[in-house]
């Protein structure tokens, strides 16, 4: 597929474990076709930023839900410079602490959460929807956000290429002790997340690309490759 923008407006869905390049992903693939782009996981991140902030135990579930329901997040969906400001603060490397890291799977399992952050996405989705699209990425958006998507990938790789990729992320090196430092955040995140969502299977009418021997560049020239495949080359 040629890159640019699209001669109409489209919404692609991304989903896949930790570490399996969701993000980096989606980033090329709606700046190649001049999409917008949603990064779902860091809305999650920034409403356990904001949790903590407020001094809330994210083990009161409840009171964690009504602090996400006033929420003052600003999400901006330039892919060449994803931001993310909470209460008029940039939050964008804060949110990608490892405290927060830590943190985030209480508040991404708890369900008011979820719905309301679902309804966040949504709105962005369709609004995105009604311009040239938008490139959507997180746990659960080809099966639960925007299972109307015009297309769905489900991008996964293996294990041991999971636990590098965020071991370079985080540490720098994907020797054994960075991979072992890494191992714990990224599975025991998989492991919390999967028992209210699932993203390790394709769902019906998801296609399934495996990163664990591409390369980025590789990578995006496969999604892209489905996005013509779905919905044909551009014209």
């Amino acid at each position: 597929m040629e890159t640019g923008e699209l001669s109409r407006p489209m919404v692609v869905a991304i989903d896949g474990p930790s570490g399996s390049g969701k993000s980096s992903v989606s980033r090329g693939v709606a700046s190649a076709l001049g999409l917008a782009y949603l990064d779902t996981g860091a809305m999650y991140r920034a409403a356990t930023w904001w949790c903590l902030h407020q001094g809330i135990p994210l083990t009161d579930t409840a009171a964690v839900a009504a602090q996400v329901r006033v929420l003052p997040l600003v999400m901006g969906t330039d892919p060449a410079g994803p931001t993310v400001h909470v209460g008029g603060i940039d939050v964008g490397e804060a949110i990608r602490e490892t405290a927060i890291s830590s943190a985030v799977s209480a508040v991404a399992t708890n369900l008011e959460v979820r719905a309301e952050l679902g309804r966040l996405q949504r709105a962005t989705i369709d609004e995105a929807r009604a311009r040239a699209g938008i490139v959507a990425e997180g746990r659960d958006i080809t099966t639960v956000v925007a299972p109307d998507a015009d297309v769905r990938v489900l991008l996964t790789a293996s294990e041991e290429a999971r636990l590098s990729r965020r071991a370079r992320d985080v540490h720098g090196s994907d020797d054994a002790a960075a991979v072992e430092a890494t191992r714990d955040q990224v599975l025991r995140r998989d492991a919390d997340d999967s028992t209210v969502v699932q993203f390790h299977e394709a769902a019906d009418g998801v296609v399934t690309v495996d990163s664990s021997h591409l390369d980025l560049d590789q990578t995006v020239r496969a999604v892209l490759d489905v996005v013509e495949s779905v919905v044909g080359p551009r014209s």
